[in-house]
């Protein structure tokens, strides 16, 4: 996708209010939203009418709820993908939204312009994950105790992998920056990328089913 133009987006939110509120900042800032919807089952009738870059989709709405709309979205419509946008930083409800194809994962607490980042990290291909989730899940996927996924089976690039261990050490993102020559958004790249493969790692290794 060019992303000189701007990205396509449906919004997907129970809330009125809150909805419209994001409509008009992500309008502001030249991101085309092309459709909105109240629940899961709109937003994937408004995916097959509009055909968007990005959907960026609340996780508990009344009906379909956002699982299964990212679920059948990611089936139905691969070329849209998913941005979950939620107040949830639970640690089950972030590893079900990444099994069930979301590439990104916010919290409603964050700002418009990181939810801006998010959407064009997806737009472009990448994951990204607030930071307030990922650097306390993935030490906690490093730590000894409960299922840890088998390394030698997941496919880190040779910088991921030097990202997650100065994580796992406890450093910061502007930190681990300064220590590999790289921007703090970078970073924040990597980990997101990480996260998402270790969640995969991690279910297999505790013998669970990828939904």
């Amino acid at each position: 996708m060019n992303l000189q133009h701007p990205v396509r987006v449906v919004v997907a939110d129970d809330h009125p209010y809150y909805r419209r509120g994001l409509v008009r900042s992500l309008r502001a800032r030249g991101i085309e939203v092309v459709a909105e919807a109240p629940n899961g089952a709109a937003a994937i009738r408004a995916v097959e009418e509009t055909g968007p870059d990005v959907v960026v989709m609340d996780l508990k709405m009344p009906g379909m709820s956002g699982f299964e709309a990212t679920r059948q979205l990611t089936a139905r419509a691969p070329a849209s993908r998913v941005v979950v946008l939620s107040v949830s930083n639970d640690e089950e409800d972030v590893s079900d939204a990444v099994l069930a194809g979301a590439c990104g994962y916010v919290l409603k607490e964050s700002s418009v312009d990181e939810v801006i980042a998010g959407i064009r990290a997806a737009a472009a291909g990448e994951s990204h994950i607030s930071q307030a989730i990922t650097t306390p899940l993935l030490r906690r996927l490093r730590e000894p105790a409960g299922p840890r996924p088998d390394m030698a089976s997941v496919r880190l690039t040779d910088r991921e992998r030097e990202v997650l261990e100065l994580l796992a050490r406890g450093k910061e993102d502007d930190e681990i920056a300064e220590a590999l020559g790289l921007s703090a958004s970078a970073v924040r790249r990597h980990a997101s990328s990480i996260l998402t493969k270790l969640v995969h790692a991690a279910v297999r290794a505790s013998g669970g089913r990828e939904r």
